[in-house]
């Protein structure tokens, strides 16, 4: 041959470039088999799909859940505000999803377990009645609550602060209840909150302005408050544009629908009542704890409430009263109680606060101002001069969901020396909200470390950006402004949205691995203990947008999916919309379900590609109401 080259002991290079290519072949075939393979389950082939896409986000498709007819996107925004009923599409499906059929208009602002006639049953004593008191699992509804005929969405922010529509909360007993107190006013198919309260007639801007002068809100040092007995939350809603977020509670009572006034306007809110049980608050919570008029008895059963006030009250934070008893001398006849009677109740209250070693800074005009110390160290000091309450004694002060008040002190964390606040001190705001939280830095989560902390805000500045693709509404303004999180855990997806004109509810389950509310509260942010077995402390149509990590797997075989996914659409606006992260046969599963209360729902793969089992819902209530009533 020619060059005396031997052809029989080296094959062409095209032979040995068509082997590689036909291995490299069979390689990638066996992959594709396999990992088809690993996502059929239970009857269901997943495949990935580039259409239909939400805003070009890849789409899971399968023969048994399809997305929306026709191909087309979710639709996320909004269409029933002044003018103009929209019906979304529906989407549809091989198999017929069980339906859940509309409630009856008589149940529009049906709160289970702050159900009226229930709460009859239950001992008056210390408005125990008034407390949560869920129903049995038979005597649940398995109904879809309806929205009250002619319902809008709600004014966007800012102008929500100011503005409801009457539609919405049909309740006219407050704008002739409280006229001379300026709290509501009806103008026509809207109300206006003039920003009045019982104990400030002139606005509560003008209000918070006093309370500036003798503390300061100014300075970052003061991020998150409770207001016990909040009215319609005008205390709260002002001291948004001061940077101070407050979680605004109230009993269901007399007072028809107070707080759903407040959840209404776009400030964060809840039904509650200082009772037998703690409030669902982890301990060294709030900056400061307010009560203008709340008509709550400090001083009776030992200071229980006040004792209750001061477990989760952080160390340094501030207890303000203003009303009854407060300037007693110039007001005792207005409150047609004598002053033997009003000097009585200051006295026993200003006995309760010595015996919580509170300090009290200043009383001036309408306003007394108390201040609780950054440790214990000079409270035991002095135990014996003071006669303070006794400290509990094996007591988690962390424990918040259906555990009893206590009359005994909760005991602050431990510290060397008078100067260093007990638990860690919290940066100012807004440097608070992604520091290391004192209870990470100290260790008192198990397992989550500074490292741990760092690496979860980064992921969910992650996730939240790829939210924001997949729903462009999202990243609006005025779209969505009470927003809830069903298992927060360290709070890294409201941190996240932090510069959006939004505030977030964190829920920390009971059954969660780890008890992290505290630390959410520490980066300045607010949440609640809620066991999402039972109905939430809140009215139908609260949230806008409610997200959900994991959550059907934490209670799996704990109860129903299904009962979780109605009492979500109890608590979801019309139109409002839904992010459920979960194993991606939860997700089918939980599709079909929703199917069946009318929402549009769709699944994308995971942030990091399709490969990943974690998968993403995203879901849209539809527009539907009660219909009209008959004459």
């Amino acid at each position: 041959m020619a060059g005396g080259g031997d052809s029989s002991s080296k094959p062409p290079k095209s032979i040995f470039f068509s082997r590689r290519l036909n291995f490299y072949s069979l390689v990638a075939l066996l992959c594709l088999i396999s990992y088809l393979l690993g996502a059929y389950q239970q009857g269901a082939l997943i495949t990935t799909s580039r259409i239909p896409t939400f805003n070009n986000a890849p789409v899971l498709d399968s023969p048994c859940v399809h997305p929306a007819a026709g191909g087309d996107n979710l639709d996320f925004d909004s269409h029933h505000e002044a003018t103009g009923l929209v019906a979304l599409k529906s989407s549809s499906a091989s198999e017929t999803p069980r339906e859940y059929p509309r409630c009856e208009a008589k149940y529009g602002e049906y709160t289970p377990c702050e159900d009226h006639d229930r709460s009859l049953k239950y001992d008056r004593r210390r408005m125990i009645y008034r407390e949560r008191h869920c129903p049995a699992a038979e005597e649940a509804l398995r109904c879809r609550i309806p929205a009250p005929f002619g319902y809008k969405n709600p004014f966007r922010w800012p102008a929500s602060r100011d503005l409801a529509w009457y539609a919405n909360v049909p309740h006219r007993e407050l704008t002739v209840e409280k006229a001379v107190q300026n709290w509501i006013r009806y103008e026509g198919e809207r109300f206006r909150f003039p920003g009045g309260g019982t104990m400030f007639p002139n606005g509560a801007d003008a209000y918070i302005d006093d309370i500036g002068k003798l503390i300061n809100l100014k300075d970052g040092s003061i991020r998150t408050a409770v207001d016990t007995g909040c009215g319609v939350a005008s205390w709260g809603a002002y001291l948004l544009s001061r940077d101070i977020i407050a979680m605004s509670i109230a009993p269901r009572d007399t007072h028809e629908a107070q707080v759903q006034f407040a959840l209404e306007r776009g400030v964060p809110a809840l039904i509650g009542v200082l009772a037998s049980k703690r409030l669902p608050f982890p301990s060294r919570a709030f900056d400061m704890a307010h009560c203008s008029r709340c008509l709550i008895p400090w001083a009776e059963d030992d200071g229980v409430y006040l004792n209750e006030v001061d477990r989760i009250l952080r160390p340094g934070g501030y207890w303000i009263l203003s009303g009854p008893p407060i300037n007693w001398k110039k007001y005792w006849k207005g409150w047609e109680r004598t002053k033997e009677d009003l000097n009585d109740e200051q006295n026993k209250i200003e006995k309760v606060a010595s015996s919580l070693c509170w300090n009290k800074l200043v009383e001036k005009g309408d306003i007394a101002i108390w201040q609780k110390p950054i440790n214990h160290l000079h409270c035991k000091a002095n135990r014996k001069l003071t006669q303070p309450r006794p400290f509990c004694q094996a007591n988690n002060p962390d424990d918040a969901w259906y555990t009893d008040m206590q009359t005994c002190l909760s005991p602050l964390p431990e510290v060397p020396d008078e100067e260093e606040t007990a638990g860690g001190a919290v940066k100012k705001w807004p440097e608070r909200l992604n520091a290391i939280p004192p209870r990470i830095q100290k260790g008192t989560i198990k397992g989550v470390t500074s490292g741990t902390f760092q690496k979860d805000s980064s992921l969910w500045e992650k996730r939240v950006s790829y939210y924001k693709q997949v729903n462009n509404q999202l990243g609006q303004s005025g779209r969505y402004r009470n927003l809830l999180d069903m298992n927060a855990y360290l709070g890294g997806f409201a941190a996240a949205l932090s510069k959006d004109p939004v505030w977030v509810m964190n829920v920390v389950p009971p059954q969660a691995k780890l008890n992290t509310l505290g630390a959410i509260f520490e980066r300045g942010l607010i949440g609640t203990y809620h066991d999402w077995c039972e109905a939430m402390s809140t009215y139908p149509r609260t949230y806008d947008l409610i997200h959900a990590d994991s959550v059907f797997t934490l209670y799996n075989d704990r109860c129903e999916m299904d009962g979780i996914l109605l009492e979500m659409d109890r608590i979801l606006r019309p139109e409002g919309s839904v992010i459920i992260r979960d194993d991606v046969d939860v997700l089918v599963k939980v599709m079909k379900m929703v199917q069946g209360m009318e929402w549009e729902s769709q699944i994308v793969d995971h942030e990091d590609g399709p490969l990943e089992r974690e998968k993403i819902l995203f879901a849209v209530k539809k527009y539907w109401t009660a219909p009209e009533a008959s004459n």
